[in-house]
């Protein structure tokens, strides 16, 4: 497909990374999707890739979002669509773009979406209800990156602990995503872990649910064998491969 009238790419894609991650988890998408000949973006969110956690403390899901906004802005004065992939939260924020910019969001991809997460205290968990009073006496949420393959995992872990107020205010990032579910019309491609020990795969079961978008538009791949970090771990290829094939064929129409 060559370049319109504006001398902007048809399309690009905007890449965004997961809470507490950083762009070196999704960075093994970079190379194959610019071999594409199409321009890519993937911000670093505020808080994140700091020497410490406590960069996240006070901050606030707004802020993100606000920063995939702005490399959203950045990426249309190169491109007429745009393509844009989120993992874990990346992809809550996604699903928020799509809202906002229903005519220039072409499609999502949506990796690993952390709308039912495995901790209790999550929404939609049975004890969500005391996430709030917990926080006034637990300061440090714990953190564990966990691989299937650790030996062979090609990015580090995330943070060993984040300020709870930062995991407070993901939480109402995800409870907000929910309710706007049935807003997003554009065609989505679901990539998600069957076991990991971060997000639930009833997360799928809310999506097909939920989702506003056409089950002609809607496609679907389990992996069975990936922890959290879906492009660090042991089937990072199926799943750069999945996502980069995905977009040439988003291309082509």
């Amino acid at each position: 497909m060559s370049a319109g009238d504006s001398g902007r790419s048809p399309f690009g894609v905007l890449v965004i990374h997961g809470f507490t991650a950083t762009r070196e988890s999704v960075e093994l998408l970079e190379e194959p999707l610019l071999r594409l000949g199409i321009p890519v973006s993937m911000p670093t969110l505020a808080g994140h890739g700091a020497s410490s956690p406590a960069a996240l403390a006070g901050m606030k899901w707004q802020a993100w979002l606000r920063d995939v906004e702005a490399a959203f802005r950045e990426l249309s004065a190169e491109a007429e669509r745009i393509i844009v992939v989120g993992h874990s939260m990346g992809a809550l924020l996604a699903l928020h773009l799509a809202v906002r910019h229903p005519g220039k969001v072409d499609s999502l991809v949506l990796v690993a979406a952390a709308i039912r997460l495995v901790s209790l205290l999550a929404p939609g968990r049975p004890l969500h209800y005391v996430a709030l009073p917990v926080s006034f006496f637990v300061k440090r949420w714990g953190l564990k990156s966990v691989f299937a393959d650790p030996e062979g995992a090609v990015c580090r872990g995330h943070y060993d602990w984040v300020p709870t107020d930062a995991v407070l205010s993901f939480f109402s990032l995800v409870r907000k995503t929910v309710r706007l579910l049935p807003s997003v019309r554009c065609p989505v491609f679901i990539i998600h872990n069957r076991h990991e020990s971060t997000v639930l795969p009833e997360s799928v079961e809310v999506l097909l649910g939920s989702l506003g978008t056409p089950e002609r538009d809607r496609s679907l791949l389990w992996l069975e064998h990936s922890g959290h970090q879906v492009f660090c771990d042991c089937e990072r290829r199926t799943a750069v491969e999945a996502v980069t094939g995905y977009v040439a064929e988003r291309r082509r129409r």
